[in-house]
């Protein structure tokens, strides 16, 4: 093997990752941002995808297969980590809302939103998370800070909204009804493969992070919540030992509904289901480093 033409392919591949965005003006250091691997649209973001039935789906998804759920005016849908793990951003219509559901497998992270952008895989990373880009203005997008943070929206914020991290079985018990993501999704991909086979169970991460929280091991799943300019993080393993409760946070008052792998955390004075994310813990205390925990 020609070592030498290889590396000046993948000094190629990086430098048009690099190349085809704008990092001006800029919220973060242009310098800490860097090459996923795949260029800008490598990874293809799917727009307004093919769905189906849970009868259809159940043939091909096994009950502990991994999805996010979302239910927008009583309309549920699932959409499997299996087919996120090849494309990481839905630009999707539940009813009349438009939104768009990204999932970060580097991050084990699964985020939607309310907006009437549309969005792509921008093939580059900050702090181990993707970034996305808008397809008008073609600023790139943290998904874990859920803001604009180069080129002419940057500052811009995105709006959260509930996301349920659980499985499929679990899922389609709740909602009988719910609609699926469709394997029909128009490119040709092995979503029996996961193309992250074994990352969880390495304690490293494959991209650089600045800040390293020893209070868990970094690939340890959390929830974590954020209200105002405070955070918390739950570790899993503690609220599935630990099953539902209440407590009392910040002057919050907060229900937390544990069943399985799944969690909902509502307002306890007006019953409002908050915007949680689940997530590997090097993420959350990335992003968060002044967060508190519960372990």
């Amino acid at each position: 093997m020609n070592y030498s033409l290889v590396n000046c392919f993948v000094v190629a591949v990086i430098w048009l990752a690099l190349s085809a965005f704008t990092f001006s003006p800029s919220q973060i250091d242009p310098n800490q941002i860097v090459s996923g691997g795949p260029p800008k649209d490598g990874i293809p973001a799917l727009t307004n995808p093919s769905v189906e039935t849970a009868k259809l789906a159940g043939r091909w998804l096994n009950g502990g297969d991994q999805i996010l759920g979302i239910v927008i005016n009583s309309k549920a849908r699932a959409y499997p980590i299996r087919i996120l793990n090849w494309h990481e951003i839905v630009n999707d219509q539940i009813g009349k809302e438009l939104l768009v559901v990204t999932y970060c497998p580097l991050c084990g992270s699964g985020m939607a939103f309310k907006t009437e952008d549309q969005f792509g895989v921008s093939g580059l990373l900050y702090q181990s998370d993707v970034l996305l880009y808008d397809r008008k203005s073609e600023s790139l997008w943290s998904q874990l800070m859920m803001q604009a943070v180069t080129g002419p929206r940057a500052g811009e914020k995105l709006s959260q909204i509930t996301v349920e991290h659980t499985s499929w079985n679990k899922w389609r018990e709740q909602h009988p009804d719910t609609t699926v993501l469709s394997r029909n999704t128009g490119y040709r991909r092995d979503y029996a493969r996961n193309p992250y086979s074994g990352y969880e169970s390495v304690s490293g991460t494959y991209f650089p992070i600045n800040h390293h929280d020893t209070r868990l091991p970094s690939k340890s799943w959390v929830v974590g919540l954020s209200i105002g300019k405070f955070h918390k993080a739950w570790s899993l393993e503690f609220l599935m030992n630990r099953g539902s409760h209440e407590e009392l946070w910040r002057g919050h008052q907060l229900n937390i509904e544990v069943e399985g792998e799944g969690v909902r955390i509502r307002d306890g004075k007006t019953g409002k289901q908050l915007p949680i994310t689940r997530l590997y813990w090097f993420a959350w205390a990335t992003f968060h480093p002044d967060t508190e925990l519960e372990k």
